[in-house]
């Protein structure tokens, strides 16, 4: 493999696999958030309990996830360099909001979240995990900002030395890649939180149906209603992107027919000579994205259904949905994978489309270097992968015990001494 090969698989893997911690990230988040409002409102304990809970899970991955976030910064600083210098200033803008926003106002709100319970006031404490849930969403904002600049560049102008220099910062905003790809990711987030506590609460009502039976039970109905709504909404948002496709990167769907052949030409005519021709592995994830989230919402509504009487926990013929409920934990965030190769490789050879080809972007780095960080990179990400899950699933294992409630008073006292 050459250098670019190494740099772009690299990449590929680790962004992959960071996405992973952001789907179950932003869609505990707001979970959480409404579990705590219903407690909040309704003064009911066992939704305490389960925005303790879920919220346990919400944080572990969040905390691993961070540290996926850094390998891919020191990842764009040491491999991509042609495109910082090219257009570092216009893309670099939202990505720096996104990490004060990410790694300064949200983990500070987590973090008074995680010691304020029972030391805040019930509104209070509430309105932190909404700030929460609302600097998450502003996270994937800005990235999606930044991503639709590759996509599509606009607010800049190009100064006396070829650097683009950023013009407009509010076209940046109203770019046309940016606002169905982000309503599309943020629904397939919801689809990733739904299933995950679907899935888990279905498996820990098979294990019993006496130690938090409610708990449980109203989480997985919570679970499968926002993943059901979750899934309608992506593959609405998902559809509504193909006109814009057509229009500003029509070679992601022509194909390898006759049609790719005429984008070809067109794109030639365009661009200047070049091979424009995106792999045919862009049309098997495309499909098999449109297929799954066809199924996925399928599967949710039967599983709504039998939410009925709670036929789901009761009934034995049922159990296989329950089981497939668990079965399925994993298939939203490999599905949003697929649509995230479709929508980068998609896009080639460009690594800002129109403007900087990818080739032109990587840094002049031997193949061998690369290839030495591309192995070690992927390996601790993989290793922060699995540890995320493993302990994902000790802390899904335990009883809902009283996770972040502060100790009793004499406890707190005997510390102090």
């Amino acid at each position: 493999m050459s250098a670019l090969e190494y740099a772009r698989t690299q990449f590929g893997l680790t962004a992959s696999l960071h996405f992973t911690f952001v789907m179950v990230t932003l869609g505990l988040v707001v979970l959480v958030a409404v579990m705590q409002t219903r407690y909040t409102i309704t003064g009911q304990e066992v939704y305490g309990r389960m925005a303790r809970f879920w919220g346990q899970l919400y944080a572990i991955n969040y905390a691993v996830g961070i540290a996926t976030g850094l390998v891919m910064e020191f990842e764009i600083g040491l491999n991509w360099s042609g495109l910082s210098r090219l257009t570092g200033d216009v893309f670099g803008a939202p990505l720096a909001l996104e990490t004060l926003i990410a790694f300064v106002l949200e983990s500070t709100l987590l973090g008074m979240w995680i010691f304020g319970w029972g030391r805040l006031g019930k509104r209070l404490h509430l309105a932190l995990i909404w700030g929460i849930a609302v600097t998450a969403l502003l996270s994937a904002f800005w990235v999606l900002v930044s991503n639709a600049f590759l996509q599509h560049p606009v607010g800049y102008a190009l100064d006396e030395h070829g650097t683009a220099r950023l013009t407009d910062f509010g076209a940046l905003l109203t770019n046309s890649a940016l606002w169905f790809a982000l309503a599309h990711a943020v629904s397939a987030t919801m689809i990733a939180g739904g299933v995950l506590v679907a899935g888990v609460s279905a498996w820990r009502l098979r294990r019993s149906k006496t130690d938090d039976f409610e708990l449980f039970r109203r989480s997985l109905r919570l679970g499968i209603r926002v993943g059901l709504i979750g899934t309608f909404l992506t593959i609405g948002f998902g559809y509504a992107q193909f006109g814009w496709i057509d229009a500003s990167q029509p070679m992601k769907m022509a194909g390898r027919g006759d049609a790719a052949l005429e984008r070809q030409a067109e794109l030639v005519q365009r661009f200047g000579p070049g091979d424009y021709l995106v792999s045919g592995n862009v049309g098997v994830a495309l499909g098999l994205m449109i297929q799954i989230a066809n199924l996925l919402f399928l599967v949710l509504a039967v599983a709504q259904a039998l939410t009925f009487r709670d036929t789901l926990i009761h009934r034995r013929w049922a159990r296989p949905m329950s089981w497939l409920l668990t079965a399925l934990v994993p298939v939203p965030m490999l599905t949003a994978i697929a649509g995230w190769f479709v929508r980068e490789e998609g896009r080639q050879p460009w690594a800002v489309y129109g403007l900087l080809r990818t080739a032109d972007a990587v840094s002049p780095m031997s193949a061998g270097a690369l290839r030495w960080s591309t192995f070690g990179f992927t390996a601790l990400v993989v290793a922060l992968v699995l540890l995320d899950w493993w302990l994902l699933a000790r802390a899904a294992a335990r009883p809902p015990g009283e996770a972040f409630a502060p100790e009793p008073a004499e406890q707190r006292q005997e510390v102090l001494v």
